[in-house]
């Protein structure tokens, strides 16, 4: 059930996580790779659609229990939860870096804000409101209130190995819900321990279960075939959501959709140079750009457009690019060779488009996937770079004067997720933040994320949110009974 890691220093579990207990022998199993060596971590086990009916069984099981707590008691678990993280914070943050690359300052950090979730939610859990209100007749009463919407698959993406998980799971189980968890295939192992953690914490054995796979769809249709689930909570491409979307729709199911982005970062001309360019660097190369709310579209006003260029090229050129184990790297790797391909055909499609390379460009290292800090300078607005996703360290420059037009073309996407406006003029970048078409938008700064903040986007980037009280909204079904005295 544990294997040593000695990156870890310590054990930790491998398998499939089903009514509390660990399940390691399956017919097949698939590797995990440790994108800054390229050497295979362990091999984890694949579910199949027994398993998932074995889930939903422990769920039914779970949940009955789990409401038989009193609500302190269950905000009292998942504060226990927070707290255990914080105890085993380095733990967690060098599996984290071990699976998915990022830097150890990076993955500290994701498990702070991992955690908070726990502590946020199991405060929120207390404060689940209903109301009771006389009809306008006079002759009945209204009453409110809110109930579990029922077992809850949860499906994360890799670049956030914790967070993306402890947002999801953390409102599910403080509204009442069991769940069942599906990891991505990159990095399972650190949802396989936080499910150990919570177990310790008091959580009852069926209430989250995890299931790892390399065959997402064979189990997402086993479980969606089951009459028992009754939410999707997805975190991924918007491609990957418009399936699921689908899927969803035969048994109308309720979904949360966290789908992808494509950023805008709107530098105004008289924008505080040092606050913009720090903002532009934490927004473009968090995760070595690898997240969903990254900056991919950098719009910097003509009057100041080349000494931004110049002191962000020099910003990047300072940093050492390398393990992210090690104390001394800034920047940790590309999750796989293939995003390590896809990022070069990126590039080199700019620079036929017109770009100018300033810095970086190219793949580093023999071994490990690694990309340089980039900045493509000279990118003219009808480039094909502006028209995706990057999911990595590349920044695109380009220019403008017109601060209507360059609006215009910020909303010119069918994504909708995350902005940013640099002014100090902060009445002039609120009035733009509010004509963005974005969920989220960042002004003055290139950090946005807070659990206590409702997460999510507009148009293609998603439906409903996550985080604050929005979060645990979205696994409660709102019930309505008419009284009578």
């Amino acid at each position: 059930m544990k294997f040593y890691i000695e990156e870890v220093g310590k054990s930790v579990p491998n398998g499939l996580f089903l009514n509390g207990e660990w399940i390691t022998e399956t017919a097949t199993k698939f590797d995990v790779i440790n994108p800054a060596t390229e050497e295979v971590i362990t091999a984890v086990p694949n579910c199949t659609s027994e398993h998932a009916e074995m889930a939903m069984n422990a769920c039914d099981r779970a949940v009955t229990e789990w409401l038989a707590r009193t609500p302190r008691e269950r905000s009292e678990v998942l504060r226990t939860i927070f707290d255990t993280m914080q105890e085993e914070k380095n733990t967690i943050a060098r599996l984290i870096t071990l699976e998915e690359g990022k830097t150890l300052k990076e993955s500290t950090g994701e498990v702070d804000y991992a955690s908070e979730f726990f502590r946020w939610y199991g405060e929120e859990s207390l404060r689940l409101g209903g109301e009771m209100r006389q009809s306008p007749s006079g002759k009945h009463t209204i009453v409110v209130t809110h109930q579990p919407v029922g077992t809850a698959l949860l499906i994360t993406p890799w670049n956030f190995p914790a967070a993306m998980i402890t947002r999801k799971i953390a409102p599910a189980i403080a509204a009442g819900c069991g769940v069942v968890v599906k990891p991505p295939k990159e990095t399972p192992l650190t949802s396989m321990y936080l499910a150990d953690l919570m177990q310790r914490c008091g959580v009852p054995d069926g209430l989250v279960n995890v299931l790892t796979t390399d065959d997402a769809g064979m189990l997402t249709e086993a479980l969606v075939s089951d009459h028992r689930l009754r939410k999707i909570s997805f975190t991924g491409s918007t491609g990957v959501g418009r399936l699921l979307l689908g899927t969803a729709a035969k048994r109308v199911l309720n979904t949360s959709m966290e789908l992808g982005g494509n950023a805008p970062l709107i530098v105004c001309e008289d924008a505080d140079i040092d606050t913009a360019i720090e903002g532009a660097f934490v927004a473009k190369l968090r995760n070595a750009g690898e997240s969903c709310i990254a900056a991919n579209r950098l719009f910097v006003h003509d009057a100041i457009y080349d000494e931004f260029c110049d002191r962000l090229v020099e910003r990047f050129e300072e940093l050492k690019v390398g393990n992210g184990l090690d104390a001394d790297s800034d920047v940790g790797s590309i999750i796989s060779r293939k995003e390590l391909e896809k990022l070069k055909a990126i590039v080199a499609e700019a620079v036929e488009d017109g770009a100018t390379v300033a810095t970086g460009g190219t793949a580093l290292h023999e071994k490990g996937f690694f990309f340089a800090p980039t900045v493509l300078k000279n990118v003219e607005p009808d480039a094909r770079i502006l028209d995706q996703e990057v999911f990595g360290p590349v920044a695109p420059l380009v220019r403008f004067r017109d601060v209507g037009s360059v609006i215009q073309q910020a909303n010119d996407t069918p994504y909708g997720l995350a902005a940013y406006v640099f002014s100090e003029d902060v009445g002039n970048a609120m009035r733009i933040a509010q004509r963005l078409n974005a969920g989220i938008v960042g002004v003055n700064r290139g950090f946005v994320s807070d659990p206590a903040a409702p997460f999510g986007g507009m148009k293609e980037s998603g439906i409903g949110r996550e985080g604050a009280q929005d979060g645990i909204k979205e696994f409660l079904e709102t019930q309505y009974i008419a009284t009578s005295w």
